[in-house]
């Protein structure tokens, strides 16, 4: 039988900034037991909605009926060593994966900077890191298995019912419940690190050798400066540099979450005080280099709490986006307290993926939590929708369907999926409805 409670705390995501309620909770501990909750649910005219660590800022794991969470679902780990292929459950963390890969001498080809969401998660909103020769997590996605709307158990593959394939890799959760993803990997490297801070304009001018000299580059904008912190990491031979745990303890927990979240409520508390609090923190952060295993340089810890939107753009138009942002920040009725991410990843062939069939650059904008954002996030998302900007599944933007039509190429050819696999929208939320149509 599926395991089911009744609601007895409100659920919220990280950020909490999406709340709500759910008539049930569903923890299946089989794909059986899945498909016996969607037949039930199908049956019965309800809807189940899958939660995972609650990392997206949308409204998109949000449940108003039956609420879904893997963390008992048992679908056993497979690891091919020889051939780079790992199985694993879906509704796994990404830190227990890369410990697990790690153990096996193996990891994942790139990682976001943060490693609590869950896989199926990840990957169903388009997680990615940077790197111009890498695209989202997703593409590394061999195989997966989905149980649809109707409680069938599909086995999806390039070879094997190809459509689901491309669409069932960033899906949103429409399509079904992922139970078992097959990635495949690389063995275990170590990168090194190179961290620094650098003028905006000397940047954008050597823009493109910065991004074809690393094998991942990314930096940090701070609003009412003109500095950012440039992060270059590229794979060495060994890890022959270690960080001290007295330095990753000084930047990475004492000033990157626990002095700037003082600084973040300091500058809540006293908004005007923003723009000196941002030319500080440019400063704060040093020069340094370092190696470590990969995945332990890619994700850093993130306590400090947060609301973002994030758009992957045409990489051509990365400097037009971020010339209007700047204007943007500078003609707010209110301070920015949180710096701006820039990232880069290859095109790919994932129909709704941001990076479908072109070479992204990302702009995240990010405010911290309590202070007002949705002003500053419209006049952003206003600019990189003009500029061809496709915005991140996981993060807060205002985009409905219609608009959503006209950005991804594939997405009729979504729907048509959709429309097969959940034909009684199970699956269906406000939230989905908004942005993928009824």
């Amino acid at each position: 039988m599926v395991g089911t409670a009744p609601l007895t705390a409100p659920w919220s995501n990280w950020a909490g900034n999406q709340r709500g309620s759910a008539t049930a909770i569903l923890r299946p501990g089989s794909p059986d037991e899945v498909a016996e909750a969607v037949r039930d649910a199908a049956a019965t005219g309800s809807r189940i909605r899958v939660a995972g660590s609650g990392h997206s800022f949308t409204a998109v794991a949000l449940a108003d009926d039956r609420r879904m969470e893997l963390s008992e679902l048992e679908t056993g780990v497979s690891v091919d060593v020889a051939r780079r292929l790992v199985t694993v459950p879906a509704g796994m963390p990404l830190r227990t994966l890369n410990g697990l890969l790690a153990r096996h001498g193996l990891a994942l080809p790139n990682l976001g900077d943060i490693d609590a969401q869950t896989i199926a998660g990840a990957i169903s909103t388009g997680t990615h890191g940077t790197g111009a020769g890498y695209g989202c997590l997703s593409t590394f996605v061999e195989a997966l298995t989905l149980v649809t709307g109707t409680g069938e158990v599909l086995r999806c593959s390039a070879d094997e019912h190809p459509d689901v394939f491309a669409a069932a890799r960033v899906s949103l959760g429409a399509l079904g419940v992922l139970v078992d993803v097959t990635l495949r990997c690389v063995d275990a490297f170590v990168l090194h690190a190179h961290e620094r801070p650098a003028a905006l304009d000397e940047v954008l001018g050597d823009l493109p050798t910065l991004i074809g000299r690393h094998d991942h580059v990314e930096f940090y904008w701070f609003p009412y400066t003109s500095r950012v912190q440039v992060k270059a990491n590229d794979r060495v031979p060994a890890n022959d540099r270690p960080l001290s745990r007295w330095r990753g303890w000084l930047d990475d927990d004492f000033l990157s979450n626990r002095v700037f979240a003082g600084a973040c409520r300091l500058g809540r508390a006293v908004p005007a005080l923003a723009p000196g609090i941002s030319a500080v923190s440019a400063r704060a952060l040093t020069e340094r280099r370092y190696t470590g295993r990969s995945d332990r340089v890619f994700c850093t810890p993130r306590r400090v709490r947060f609301v973002e939107m994030e758009y992957g753009l045409p990489r051509a138009a990365l400097p037009e986006a971020l010339t209007a942002l700047r204007r943007i920040v500078d003609g707010l009725p209110f301070k920015i307290l949180f710096p701006v991410e820039v990232r880069f990843t290859a095109a790919d062939d994932i129909w709704l993926s941001h990076g479908y069939g072109r070479d992204n650059a990302y702009i995240a904008v990010h405010q911290y939590v309590g202070m007002p954002y949705e002003p500053y996030f419209q006049a952003f998302e206003k600019v990189t929708a003009a500029l061809g900007g496709r915005p991140h599944w996981g993060k807060l933007h205002y985009r409905d369907a219609a608009s959503l039509a006209e950005a991804y190429p594939r997405f009729a050819d979504f729907q048509t999926v959709r429309d097969r696999l959940d034909p009684h929208r199970v699956f269906a939320s406000a939230h989905l409805t908004h942005i993928l149509g009824a």
